[in-house]
């Protein structure tokens, strides 16, 4: 049995670094007990569960976010979504995210195609959303669509809320660790977008239940063509094998589609 209290410990250790600090708390402690019930000594369990969180989504952000900043341009926009200004936030803000700045050539392209068969899309569930909500403007969505998100970063989701909220979109931005538990959302399309890689570092059988639990008639998966500094390495291949392979006993209907900077299936069930 671990000792709480060294849990805690650790855990406010981890979090003591400003990269870390936002993460969900649940995610952190839940990651700090399992180091310590391997018998990881305090130092080296103070570096792997770091190293973890940054293998699952802190290597995604090229720099430290200015939230604050965007918050003030974000409450300085029109309330039109179409407004050009509006358009031009979405893309700066999306930049500073490196899984929905590699998306950014090819944005419009990606969520046409890949929707296209189930358009007008009614509800969408993005989880490990990161800045994809943002996105919106380009996705085939129907008036009046419901959107809910739901990432381990806090500071990103409160954004993502406020922009929901500016805008009067019927969204809602919520603390998900994907690992622990499924939102139990019911919605024509859920999004899990370049996430199977970083949820595998966590549990590399997390994968075949996750998309099985999810309450959606279609999924649509992607998984990125290239590693943050550019390599392929044989990724397509790998990971469209490991995909069909995932599936291989489901039943399910897929659909390939092959980008330049992304191998994206919807997956009806």
């Amino acid at each position: 049995m671990v000792d709480q209290s060294a849990v805690e410990a650790l855990a406010d250790q981890v979090q003591s670094n400003p990269k870390y600090q936002h993460i969900l708390k649940d995610l952190v402690l839940r990651l700090c007990e399992d180091a310590l019930a391997k018998g990881e000594k305090p130092k080296t369990a103070l570096k792997s569960v770091r190293n973890k969180l940054h293998q699952i989504g802190g290597a995604y952000f090229k720099q430290k976010i200015n939230y604050s900043q965007i918050q003030l341009d974000l409450d300085e926009l029109p309330d039109d979504l179409h407004d050009p200004q509006v358009q031009r936030f979405c893309l700066t803000t999306m930049q500073a995210h490196a899984s929905s700045a590699e998306r950014l050539p090819i944005l419009e392209e990606f969520f046409t195609t890949c929707l296209d068969p189930i358009q007008p899309v009614t509800s969408v569930l993005d989880l490990a959303c990161g800045f994809n909500p943002l996105a919106l403007l380009w996705m085939p969505l129907a008036a009046g669509c419901t959107y809910r998100a739901c990432d381990i970063f806090l500071d990103m989701l409160q954004l993502v809320q406020s922009f929901f909220t500016h805008f009067d979109f019927d969204g809602a931005a919520c603390p998900c660790d994907l690992a622990h538990q499924v939102p139990g959302h019911k919605v024509q399309v859920a999004f899990l977008l370049k996430s199977i890689p970083c949820l595998e570092q966590m549990d590399k059988a997390i994968s075949a239940p996750l998309l099985e639990a999810i309450q959606a008639d279609h999924i649509l998966v992607s998984f990125p063509v290239s590693s943050l500094t550019g390599k392929q390495k044989g990724m397509p291949s790998f990971y469209r094998d490991h995909f069909y392979q995932l599936l291989s006993e489901t039943g399910w209907q897929i659909r390939e589609f092959v980008f330049q900077s992304e191998l994206a299936f919807l997956v009806t069930k």
